[in-house]
């Protein structure tokens, strides 16, 4: 193993459920991550159903390899990134059984990802066999948890911590996601999926609470356009920003 391998960090960012925003997370992480000075990649390791190319304006780009690697696509945000979504045409099922969803896994993983010291890996949602994978052959150095504030999301999200505890992941805590409703013609605030569930079962399972983000229209219309948030201003790009710090702050110190 060579030293540049050894100093790099995963972040595997997980959830018990889909729809939570996940992927959202993942992509705004890593750009927030990258405007605060670090070199980092993205891994889109939601093999059946991937999104990071779209997240990060890459669609209809194709990895380049060489030595039998990919090189990552690289983004107009600082980021590089790899993704099924690179591979395959928009809209093509892949219809793969576990074998070959782990080796899909490993060459995203294992590609030339040059100077990059985080690799921030969007997992699927569940505790299946690409969890497995990352867990059991490439060790990330925490985890971050994503959940939305209601009961069902928390319950399900308890389940990837403890797929993760049970891999023995650190766990660097839990994000609060759509946490709350601003109407953009009255501005009044409603909390259509709850508030704070997640920091409250952050709390009870004594985890550290990174920080929530906001059910907001504009994160939807800018992660749908290919741009995330967290690339530009205002206070959507610095909730994740604010996450990142706490992200960050855990990576150098553990």
């Amino acid at each position: 193993m060579t030293a540049e391998k050894r100093a790099r960090r995963i972040i595997a960012v997980g959830s018990g459920k889909g729809g939570v925003g996940k992927s959202t997370l993942s992509a705004n992480l890593a750009v927030a991550m990258a405007r605060l000075g670090r070199k980092v990649g993205l891994v889109d390791a939601d093999i059946y159903g991937p999104s990071q190319a779209r997240l990060l304006s890459t669609e209809g780009r194709t990895p380049e390899a060489s030595d039998s690697k990919m090189h990552p696509v690289q983004s107009p945000f600082g980021v590089p990134l790899l993704s099924m979504g690179h591979l395959v045409q928009p809209g093509q099922a892949i219809a793969w059984r576990g074998p070959m969803v782990g080796n899909a896994l490993n060459q995203l993983m294992d590609a030339h990802w040059g100077d990059a010291e985080i690799i921030v890996v969007d997992l699927p949602p569940g505790t299946g066999d690409i969890q497995l994978t990352m867990l059991q052959k490439h060790k990330p150095a925490g985890a971050v948890i994503v959940s939305t504030p209601q009961d069902l999301a928390l319950m399900d999200a308890t389940r990837a911590i403890s797929l993760f505890e049970q891999g023995q992941i650190p766990l660097i805590g839990m994000v609060e996601n759509m946490a709350g409703y601003i109407c953009p013609h009255c501005g009044e605030e409603s909390d259509p999926f709850g508030v704070g569930g997640a920091q409250a079962a952050a709390m009870t399972m004594n985890l550290p609470f990174l920080g929530r983000v906001p059910l907001d229209i504009q994160i939807r219309r800018e992660s749908d356009a290919g741009h995330p948030v967290a690339a530009g201003d205002g206070p959507q790009a610095e909730a994740y920003l604010n996450i990142a710090r706490a992200v960050l702050a855990w990576l150098d110190t553990h």
